[in-house]
C-alpha cells in the first residue's frame, strides 16, 4: 500500500466508525450534553478522568470549560483528575495507583456532580473504583468506553461504546464525541 493510499484507508475507516457512532449513538450523546448543562447549571462540577491518551484528553476536555469552547463566555466548573502530580504521586505511593481518582472523588465531588471516565478498555482499576467513589456519593458516571465496555459499562449510568478494538481510533472518537457535547453545553447555557 502506498502511502496515499494508507492515509485514504486509516481516514476512511475512521469516517465509517464515526457514520456508526452517530447512527447508533445520537441519543446517548444527547443525553449526556443535557447531563453536563444540568449539572453546569445547578452549579455542580465536571470530573474527567483516564489514562495515557485518556488522561490527556481529560485535560484537553476540562481546559475547554474552564475556559471556552466556540464562544466567549462565562467559565464553567470543570476539573481534570490527571493533572495534579503531587497529589497523583503521593497517593500513588501511599495508597496505590488504583485510589488516585477514587481519592479525588472523595474529596472533590458532591451529588449532582458528574464524573466522566474515559477508557478504551473499560477494565483500568482506577477508572473503576472512581466509579465506585462517584456511585457512592450520588455523583452521575458518564463513560466512553471502546471495545466490549468491560467492567466500567457496568458501573455507569451512561456508557458510550465505540464499537472498535483499536486505542487510537477509540480515542479520537471519544474526543470527537465530547467537542460535540460541549458545543451542545455551550449552546444549552446560551439559551
Amino acid at each position: 500500500m502506498t502511502a496515499p493510499e494508507r492515509v485514504r484507508a486509516g481516514l476512511a475507516e475512521l469516517a465509517a466508525l464515526a457514520g456508526r457512532m452517530a447512527e447508533q449513538h445520537a441519543e446517548a450523546v444527547a443525553a449526556i450534553a443535557d447531563r453536563y448543562a444540568a449539572t453546569l447549571r445547578a452549579g455542580g462540577t465536571l470530573f474527567f478522568a483516564g489514562n495515557g491518551g485518556s488522561a490527556a484528553d481529560a485535560q484537553h476536555l476540562a481546559t475547554e470549560y474552564v475556559v471556552r469552547y466556540q464562544a466567549n463566555r462565562a467559565p464553567l466548573r470543570a476539573i481534570a483528575l490527571t493533572t495534579d502530580t503531587s497529589l497523583l504521586t503521593a497517593c500513588a505511593n501511599d495508597l496505590g495507583f488504583d485510589e488516585v481518582f477514587a481519592r479525588q472523588i472523595e474529596a472533590l465531588a458532591r451529588p449532582g456532580d458528574v464524573l466522566s471516565l474515559h477508557s478504551t478498555s473499560g477494565e483500568s482499576p482506577n477508572v473503576i473504583r472512581a466509579a465506585q467513589a462517584a456511585q457512592a456519593r450520588n455523583v452521575t458516571v458518564v463513560a466512553f468506553l471502546g471495545k466490549s465496555g468491560g467492567q466500567l459499562k457496568t458501573l455507569a449510568d451512561i456508557a458510550l461504546v465505540v464499537p472498535a478494538d483499536d486505542t487510537a481510533r477509540i480515542q479520537e472518537l471519544h474526543l470527537a464525541i465530547e467537542h460535540i457535547i460541549c458545543a451542545m453545553v455551550e449552546e444549552q447555557l446560551r439559551g
